[in-house]
């Protein structure tokens, strides 16, 4: 063995002894710190107190159509579409969030495909995480209940027995810079009725009906529900700025 090579050796031996002696002589309380304590959040009902109630199944206060006021149908604290008076949007726009939603497909049940109980959950206005009866109603799998649409089919299809599906949806926006150049890509989580069916999905851009995505630089946007002329219903729908 060379000298510098035994010389290596033998401090490498020196640092190895020297942490393990300084792990052995550390406390608990070493690696324990108390503030900033992190803020205190409740539930009532299941809403966190910190928590933006979007939809409280009585009126669509913090909503607007791109006509002026938002015209869907509020009956039995549920919210449903109004086929042909167009999308609406929250009044308020959002960056990262939380945001708790529940849907139900139409009672009567027609059409296939595309054409059953088809609605939208835009993110920031631009990224739709579909909404579509899925029970015995194939379709392509990256538009079908759950998909990140056009772009990432779910993990799992997640059949519900009692009509209403609960979308629990993490979501992180992606981040320009000053020149509108692209710096990180947006990802989104989402829990379908307790299921995890998206796990930190990239989003490569719009969710496009025609086309790849593309890549729009944005600040804050508004959730969208989108109006594809079914009668999807929609309840309980509130968000927590992340």
């Amino acid at each position: 063995m060379n000298f510098s090579l035994s010389t290596a050796l033998c401090l490498a031996i020196l640092c190895g002894s020297s942490a393990i002696h300084a792990q052995t002589n550390m406390k608990p309380s070493d690696t324990e710190y108390y503030k900033p304590v992190p803020p205190t959040v409740t539930l009532n009902k299941g809403i966190p107190s910190d928590a933006i109630v979007l939809f409280d199944g009585k009126d669509l206060s913090k909503w607007k159509s791109e006509k002026g006021n938002a015209n869907w149908t509020v009956a039995n604290n549920t919210l449903e579409v109004k086929p042909g008076t167009g999308n609406i949007e929250t009044t308020e726009h959002f960056g990262d969030f939380q945001l708790h939603i529940e849907w139900k497909s139409p009672e009567l049940i027609k059409g296939e495909g595309q054409g059953r109980g088809n609605s939208g959950i835009f993110l920031q206005g631009l990224y739709e995480i579909q909404v579509l009866d899925n029970n015995n109603n194939p379709t392509y799998v990256n538009g079908g209940a759950g998909s990140l649409y056009k772009q990432r089919p779910p993990l799992a299809q997640v059949i519900v027995t009692d009509k209403w599906h609960v979308y629990d949806i993490i979501y992180k926006a992606p981040q320009f810079n000053k020149d509108s150049l692209l710096i990180s890509k947006g990802t989104v989580t989402v829990l379908h009725n307790g299921v995890l069916i998206q796990n930190n999905t990239q989003i490569d851009g719009t969710t496009e009906y025609i086309g790849l995505p593309k890549q729009v630089s944005h600040g804050p946007g508004p959730i969208i529900l989108q109006d594809h002329g079914d009668l999807v219903q929609f309840r309980n729908i509130w968000l927590r700025k992340l």
